[in-house]
């Protein structure tokens, strides 16, 4: 038997990539161009060399992070945003919005086009979440342009840009909803958590049934220089309002888990038939390279609660998704990939002996 296996997104970039783009002082000068396209084919080459079945482009040209990569250069953003601390003692920040209308200035299927011309597997294509996005709207309002102005064309841009990774040959895209855990932790009474799922539903809803089942959507604790910024919250707290979101595949954090058993119970209680499961079965900010044995028992003790017909595995999250993090290398991000694979098959192998 195949168990399925996918990366989330994010690999680190070539040092000399970050030195560039440091000298340049912004991500999108033109100077750049060359270096950005080697590190993706260099990128693609190696995750190839790993054999994970499905890749990504290591999410080298978004710039500065995955999370504000489609509004980076915009004219009507400001950079004193909305908070992101983390507990390593840093914070990062959002832009904020500071006038209408709301347009990508850059596009995800971009990145697509540039690594199918280098892939010889399926790629995968992440994008941001309508609810993160949500956040570059100030709690004071945008003078001339309401905030349900501002949803309205938040929802069209984020469809857009799905519809184009679909229609230009993405294996699945990838809905980041790293703010879901997150969401819980500043507002415990879970009211934000829910308007954010309402949200995600309301741009989910615009697709059928066959494309939700090549969207997917990814939650972890965050990962920024060996941190996170909502470890501390109950997954319990969380996922039974996730698997309401109208997706077809969910790619859920857990190695990095202090008790996935119990994460896998929860799983377990309120996922539905018709949603594939992949759980995290490395975790990109622990230094040590998991072996592949260790990601076979991770499996193993997976399907105990998840039906194998529904179960696949990835990284638990992005390896550094911000393009400042040099907490891990590349040869690291690579190694640990390495092993889901490995370990993956060494699973359904066991599996399929049974």
């Amino acid at each position: 038997m195949i168990i399925p296996t996918e990366p989330i997104g994010s690999i680190p970039r070539p040092l000399s990539l970050l030195d560039a783009i440091a000298a340049a002082g912004d991500g999108s000068d033109p100077k750049l161009e060359g270096l950005y396209e080697e590190a993706i084919r260099n990128t693609i080459e190696c995750f190839e060399a790993t054999g994970s079945p499905v890749i990504t482009d290591g999410e080298q040209k978004k710039y500065h992070n995955f999370w504000t990569y489609c509004v980076h250069g915009l004219p009507n953003m400001a950079p004193d945003g909305f908070k992101i601390p983390f507990s390593a003692g840093h914070v990062r920040r959002m832009p904020r919005l500071t006038g209408g209308p709301f347009r990508y200035k850059n596009s995800a299927d971009s990145y697509l086009e540039v690594a199918l011309r280098y892939a010889h597997v399926p790629v995968k294509q992440a994008v941001i979440s309508p609810s993160a996005l949500s956040l570059l709207y100030p709690p004071d309002g945008v003078e001339g342009y309401s905030r349900e102005a501002f949803i309205e064309d938040l929802l069209g841009e984020h469809e857009k840009e799905v519809r184009q990774c679909l229609l230009k040959g993405a294996w699945k895209v990838q809905i980041d909803f790293t703010e879901g855990r997150f969401a819980v932790k500043i507002d415990p009474s879970g009211n934000l958590l829910h308007s954010f799922i309402d949200l995600n539903n309301l741009a989910l809803s615009r697709f059928s049934a066959e494309d939700r089942r090549r969207i997917g959507v990814h939650t972890c604790p965050g990962s920024d220089r060996d941190s996170k910024h909502s470890g501390d919250v109950d997954y319990a707290d969380l996922l039974p309002s996730l698997f309401e979101l109208k997706a077809g595949n969910f790619y859920i954090a857990l190695a990095g888990e202090k008790d996935p058993i119990r994460v896998l119970e929860i799983i377990r209680k309120h996922a539905r038939p018709d949603q594939k499961i992949f759980v995290g079965v490395v975790d990109p900010i622990d230094p040590r390279i998991d072996t592949p044995e260790e990601v076979r028992d991770r499996v193993l003790e997976a399907a105990k609660y998840i039906p194998l017909e529904q179960l696949g595995t990835t990284d638990d999250c992005g390896f550094s998704p911000f393009c400042d993090d040099r907490s891990t290398t590349r040869e690291t991000a690579f190694a640990k990939i390495r092993s889901r694979v490995l370990g993956t098959a060494l699973a359904a192998e066991m599996i399929g002996k049974r």
